[in-house]
């Protein structure tokens, strides 16, 4: 009987975790590193051509992201003035987090 209790007691636990954060959302950030292809000012888009990448399945592939309002970009340029430099992204289910120009070494 205590084992019975005990089990139910884990499964219910189990549920209540998975339950949470699908509310809560999952976190995976992708790192992503490739050539800004555009940016569209109006719709707050930015397509990029990935090179190299956490998330294997976008690897070599160009990749829509969206900007938001919580979106970061360090430098102080206006993404439109960056269209084809390399650039690293950091983003969340295809919204931007953070986007870093990269240095061109010399």
């Amino acid at each position: 009987m205590r084992k019975s209790v005990a089990f139910a007691i884990a499964i219910l636990a189990v549920i209540a975790l998975n339950t949470g954060t699908a509310y809560a959302g999952c976190g995976k950030k992708v790192a992503t590193v490739g050539e800004l292809q555009s940016y569209d000012a109006d719709n707050n888009t930015m397509t990029i051509k990935v090179t190299e990448t956490s998330d294997k399945s976008q690897q070599g592939k160009s990749v829509k992201l969206t900007m938001t309002s919580s979106s970061k970009t360090m430098g102080g340029k206006a993404l439109g003035d960056l269209v084809g430099s390399r650039m690293s992204v950091v983003s969340e289910h295809d919204e931007v987090d953070m986007v870093i120009p990269l240095l061109a070494a010399n």
